[in-house]
This record gives C-alpha cells, structure tokens and sequence, in this order.
C-alpha cells in the first residue's frame, strides 16, 4: 500500500490539482481551481483502528469502466463507499496493487476528471496535453 506522503506527493504532481482536508481528515485530491473542479482520488487515514482496518487506511480513485469490472474481482478492492455511481474503488491494506500500479490508475483518474472540466480550464497550462494524453 502507498503511503499517505507518496500518495499526497504524487496527487500534487500532476498538473492543476490542490488538496483539501474534508471527510474525517481524509485528504481529498482534486483537479481544476477552487471554483470549478472535480475530485480524483482521495486517501483515508483516519487512525481509528487498526492496521489492516479499512476504516484507518484506503486510497480511493476513480477508474474506467473495465478497470472497475477487473479491480473489484481482486481481494482488497472493492466500489468504494459513497461513490456508488461511476467506477470509483476503494484500495485497502492488504490488495495486490503495487505503488507503480497504484501511480498509473491514480494518474488516469486525473485524466479521466480533467477531461470533464470547461474546455477553458483544460486549456490551462500543463493540462491540455495531459488531457489530449488521456484521450488517446
């Protein structure tokens, strides 16, 4: 599992994202401004429990839809809670993705929520390509 420095680190250097503390101190990761945006990802570290707790510890993302299908067959992914619409997965503890994995669907979900955005925002710098990227 990643842990919560790696994930911040890597959720702050993809282009156009800033992170908010909401939802029993998880850190919410989102990409746009603070005006117009759209969350990505977000990790759960509330230190209730303990480890090997799902409540203490999960990262959570949004994937495409054949991810979901694929991921959620895998011990320790399941949809995550509160995210019942759009293929979002909650990753415990103890599931078998590895941090370099974890780094590519945590990028894609930027892709995939940057491409929601205004065509205005899109055109920011750093995002553009990122989003043309994704789309292809």
């Amino acid at each position: 599992m990643m842990d919560r420095a790696t994930f911040d680190a890597l959720c702050s250097s993809l282009p156009a994202t800033f992170m908010v503390e909401q939802w029993g101190h998880s850190h919410v990761w989102k990409v746009g401004n603070q005006t117009t945006n759209k969350v990505f990802a977000l990790s759960t570290f509330w230190g209730e429990g303990s480890v090997g707790d799902p409540a203490a510890h999960a990262l959570v993302f949004k994937v495409a839809p054949t991810s979901f299908e694929l991921l959620t067959m895998e011990s320790g992914i399941d949809q995550a809670p509160y995210f019942a619409k759009g293929h979002w997965v909650r990753v415990l503890e103890d599931s078998p993705l590895s941090e370099e994995d974890i780094t590519a669907y945590v990028q894609r979900a930027h892709q995939i929520m940057a491409g929601g955005l205004t065509r205005k925002l899109q055109a920011e710098p750093g995002l553009v390509d990122w989003v043309v990227a994704g789309r292809s």
